[in-house]
């Protein structure tokens, strides 16, 4: 459990009865963490199953996709049941087709053109996405902290696996380049995981405990943590700005 101290309040909501006696700002920031969150589990469902399982290299690679899909939907299920104990159904979304969700941008990831990106996509990308739940598991909403655990338990897994592929081809110089070249167009991607740095909304969720750092903090960190595991297999980080989104 963790508590906050905000303006001289103490913030630990325990579940959603205490939910509806909150604020109107602090029930707006759980119902828009979680719905994209929920949303980007489902997508990641979809990723895996429809564009990684068709390029995947070999029976077991695909094996793995079908199990990582199959985990992303779990995700999805948790996300669902959190949100309707606080009234809100996002059960539309398992009908909504995977180009017209718009709560968590994927387009770069329908765009993966190589098994080296998809490796990227894990690696960089599932762990950026690791980073944020690693905060909402310390929520002062505490079913968003109970959620979070076990999801993070799963994803884990996803960024090793990414990591092991690209390791991998790092061991040949042939196979680096490639890396390399993927890194080129995936860490300003996994970069922008994160968001705006001036994001007014990503102030609020920090204020009321829904998250520990800010948008540019939180990229800082992934970037510190990072940035020294891909040098150690010699590759070469791309400058911090370059082919960035969202400054």
């Amino acid at each position: 459990m963790t508590e906050l101290t905000l303006e001289k309040e103490t913030v630990f909501v325990e579940n959603p009865s205490h939910f509806f006696k909150m604020p109107k700002e602090y029930q707006d920031l759980v119902i828009r963490q979680m719905m994209v969150h929920t949303e980007g589990e489902l997508s990641g469902a979809d990723d895996y199953i429809e564009i990684f399982y068709k390029m995947a290299p070999n029976a077991y690679e695909k094996q793995i996709c079908c199990e990582r899909g199959a985990e992303e939907v779990h995700h999805y299920i948790r996300g669902q049941e959190l949100l309707r104990d606080i009234g809100v159904d996002s059960t539309y979304m398992l009908e909504t087709n995977l180009k017209d969700r718009d709560l968590y941008g994927t387009e770069a990831v329908k765009d993966i053109r190589s098994w080296p990106e998809r490796a990227l996509f894990s690696y960089l990308g599932e762990s950026a996405v690791l980073d944020q739940l690693m905060e909402m598991a310390e929520s002062s909403y505490k079913p968003i902290a109970d959620m979070a655990i076990p999801v993070i338990k799963e994803e884990k897994v996803h960024v090793a696996h990414g990591f092991r592929i690209t390791r991998e081809y790092c061991s040949t110089e042939e196979g680096k380049a490639l890396i390399q070249e993927a890194l080129e167009r995936w860490w300003p991607i996994s970069l922008d995981v994160f968001g705006r740095s001036n994001s007014k909304r990503s102030e609020l969720y920090v204020k009321w405990g829904l998250r520990k750092y800010s948008n540019e903090e939180a990229r800082q960190r992934f970037i510190e943590h990072t940035a020294p595991r891909l040098e150690e297999l010699q590759l070469v980080v791309p400058d911090h700005k370059k082919n960035r989104k969202y400054l």
